[in-house]
């Protein structure tokens, strides 16, 4: 295809994105030409006479939804890895449309017509499993979208949903800015005393980007990590523990992007969006679509993981602060010691920190690793394809192909932090894999994005083993994306995976970092190219245990406000989101945080991600993901036969088959939670 058959490089879904050609400028007039051929083409499609089929009903409605996905993926994608005050507004503005056409369409009588009578056709037996369960979760989706309330309603729906959107971005938006609002140059180095030399580069060129002379502070995670973990200097622990914990809020320095009033109205909004849609509260209307089947369920299974790991998770405090009192003179403990004194600790016990292990994890190395194993589970091969357009230099581009040497599925990956680069680290969906009406196969693409210290100079990027696990999560995620067998949109990869379910593969790749032959094959010395020597191995394996139970406690905090925000709202007398952290923490927590913590405005995965009322599904996933990996350690752990299970239950079946059946066909029995525990080390 020629560029002038498509004078807008967005609307060009024939091959991958054309990140080299895309302008601000595209945005809107892309959307604005999509979602109003989609709705020509809908109307048709509802106004038709025909007796609705799979074939002239849902094969030309998935094409418009693919087609929807290639345009308007890479515009977020963008908005999250290369945010620019231009791009944002664009995105913004046109948040507003698709969210209106969303609404529309999950309340378009006629096609919800047309399902139902899909649905209770004669055919409707004949269909495969998947295309029924498309059709089942079509009509669950049409139920909640609002398509059996009155008019009026559904009207107040739409608003409401518009609203959400926009405060969901307003919020992200917030959380960037004000990480990026706060920075300290420091022109003394013995004021950074106690920072590795690769923090000491990092910070250096953060200063350097920004033409300054010393050491650049910032909020970023990598710089604000390598402080806490290592700064000597602890009144500037303290000062960016400060900065970090209040971004976004009304106790940070810059309070114009503060969150306050945007948490309280995506509360009132949620509560009042469940109770159109029949729901007592927020957190029913979530489970609807998860696994976990009710409030009580969630919350009693929360709190007895609470139960199990605090006594220990208090223990191991003690022994921090009796360690941070005797070996570094702290007196009074503050929680802005505590990754510092548990690195101290870590060395002392385990003759271990980030440090010492970081030269082992040179980047192409774990990657190499990470390939081999994938390739030696799973019955595929990972090659890296050059010359296709991305967003950044960094950026690299990866493609799976099978036995036969035929493309299994592709991904990018987007490995370092960087200035107008949303924190933290996510896969997405490019490209789902899809069958075309004609018989084409659509093969999957997926993002792939971390925020890991980069390269300093001219020396290769060396990952902690915390960034390699993370690695190794997203890379999960990413091959549950990529080796699916679905050839219907709505279930294909992650689509129409429950969100507690979805963490599974994720979490179960993590395992592989931990164990002998997954670090023989991602470690590598930066200098002398050995493997992670034994000694240090026997130390990393029992650090799997150290302060696990904290971790565990610290999660379980976060899952609990989440849930609690979102199970027991009244809109009459709503407890204050900082009364109910507090009595959240004094229930669960060992660390408590100082008064001017704000650690909800920057809660991104429950006010501006997926996991509202959901942040449980991290535990609730873990305990499955550990039980899988547990017949992987019963068999071998890089045994091809579990390997290839694996692939054909869990990966292959993306979201048409109920999780929990899928996980008894793997592991052939219900799972149990004892392996989480003795993987973390909890002795419950």
């Amino acid at each position: 295809m020629t560029n002038t058959e498509y004078p807008n490089p967005l609307l060009n879904i024939t091959d991958l994105p054309k990140f080299d050609l895309f302008h601000v400028e595209h945005v809107e007039l892309a959307i604005d030409q999509l979602l109003a051929e989609n709705r020509v083409q809908i109307e048709r499609l509802v106004q038709s006479s025909e007796k609705p089929s799979w074939d002239n009903f849902i094969e030309p409605l998935e094409s418009l939804d693919n087609r929807f996905e290639r345009v308007w993926g890479p515009i977020g994608h963008l908005d999250s890895v290369k945010n620019s005050d231009e791009w944002h507004a664009a995105y913004t503005a046109c948040l507003e449309k698709v969210t209106a056409y969303h609404s529309e369409m999950g309340q378009n009588k006629g096609l919800f017509d047309k399902f139902t009578a899909l649905a209770e056709s004669v055919e409707f037996s004949d269909y495969s499993l998947a295309q029924k369960k498309v059709i089942e979760n079509a009509l669950r989706n049409f139920r909640l979208s609002g398509i059996d309330l009155p008019e009026v309603k559904q009207q107040e729906y739409q608003q409401i949903k518009q609203q959400l959107s926009q405060l969901s971005s307003q919020f992200g938006n917030n959380v960037l800015k004000s990480t990026q609002a706060w920075s300290k140059l420091i022109k003394d180095p013995e004021e950074l005393a106690g920072l590795p030399e690769n923090a000491m580069g990092l910070l250096q060129q953060l200063a350097e980007q920004k033409d300054q002379q010393g050491w650049l502070v910032t909020l970023d995670f990598p710089s604000y990590i390598a402080i806490m973990t290592h700064a000597e200097n602890r009144d500037l622990r303290a000062e960016v523990y400060r900065a970090f914990g209040t971004r976004a809020s009304d106790q940070a320095v810059n309070v114009e992007y503060d969150n306050s009033k945007i948490i309280e109205k995506i509360r009132l909004l949620r509560h009042q969006l469940a109770g159109l849609l029949g729901f007592e509260q927020y957190a029913d209307y979530s489970l609807a679509t998860k696994m976990a089947e009710n409030r009580d369920q969630v919350l009693g299974f929360l709190r007895d993981l609470a139960t199990r790991s605090k006594p220990q998770a208090e223990k191991e405090l003690q022994t921090l602060k009796a360690f941070a009192k005797t070996e570094l003179g702290i007196e009074d403990f503050e929680p802005w010691d505590v990754s510092f004194v548990s690195e101290k600790l870590k060395s002392a016990t385990l003759s271990l920190s980030q440090e010492t292990l970081r030269p082992y994890f040179p980047v192409n190395t774990v990657l190499t690793g990470l390939f081999n194993i994938t390739e030696t589970l799973f019955g595929v091969r990972i090659r890296e394809k050059q010359g296709v357009p991305v967003w950044h230099k960094a950026v690299r581009f990866f493609e799976l192909v099978d036995a036969a040497d035929e493309v299994v599925g592709q991904f990018y990956l987007d490995l370092y932090a960087r200035e107008n680069k949303r924190g933290g680290a996510w896969m997405d969906s490019a490209v789902s894999r899809w069958k075309h009406s004609g018989g084409d196969l659509q093969k999957p693409v997926a993002y792939l994005v971390c925020n890991f210290t980069p390269p300093v100079g001219d020396k290769p990027a060396c990952l902690t083993h915390d960034e390699v696990t993370t690695l190794f999560h997203e890379f999960g995620h990413g091959i549950h994306h990529l080796m699916t067998q679905m050839e219907h949109l709505d279930i294909s990869g992650i689509s129409g995976v429950p969100w507690d379910a979805v963490e599974l593969p994720s979490q179960f790749m993590e395992n592989f970092c931990w164990e002998r032959e997954g670090l023989d094959l991602i470690s590598s010395h930066i200098e002398t190219g050995e493997v992670l020597p034994e000694a240090l191995f026997d130390s990393l394996k029992a650090s799997r245990g150290f302060q696990s139970a904290m971790m565990m406690v610290r999660q379980i905090e976060f899952a609990l406000m989440d849930f609690e925000l979102h199970s027991f709202y009244d809109p009459q007398e709503a407890e204050d989101i900082l009364d109910l952290a507090q009595r959240i923490r004094e229930e669960v927590a060992v660390v408590q945080p100082p008064e001017y913590s704000r650690m909800l405005h920057s809660f991104s995965h429950i006010f501006a991600g997926g996991y509202a009322a959901g942040y449980f599904s991290y535990k609730w996933a873990e305990v499955l993901s550990a039980d899988a990996f547990s017949l992987f350690e019963e068999t071998g752990i890089l045994n091809s036969e579990t390997g290839v299970r694996f692939k054909n239950t869990i990966l292959a079946a993306g979201g048409s088959i109920d999780p929990m059946v899928l996980f008894k066909s793997f592991r052939g029995r219900e799972p149990k939670i004892d392996a989480l525990l003795r993987h973390s080390g909890i002795a419950a």
